[in-house]
């Protein structure tokens, strides 16, 4: 594996865990008056899922993404955590 793609896949790593890690602090919040602002969002996908019967397999896909402040500003911490490494 190159040195390119593998800091691809750690960016992609430390962006990952950055979306977690603020999504679950924008849930942790929602209830708390002053920071609830860290929980607004969004959600977008497809809200039904599509589904593909082919007798023996049946295969259903279906993507939905939340995204809220804390997920952005947990992207942005982590993109900058990793430019610092």
């Amino acid at each position: 594996m190159a040195t390119r793609d593998k800091s691809t896949l750690v960016l992609i790593i430390f962006i990952l865990c950055g979306l977690v890690i603020g999504g679950l602090i924008g849930q942790l919040t929602q209830g708390v008056s002053w920071l609830s602002w860290l929980s607004y969002g969004q959600t977008f996908g497809l809200t039904d899922p599509v589904s593909l019967n082919l007798g023996v397999v049946q295969l259903t896909f279906g993507i939905m993404f939340s995204i809220n402040i804390s997920s952005i500003i947990g992207i942005i911490i982590a993109i900058f955590i990793y430019r610092k490494f």
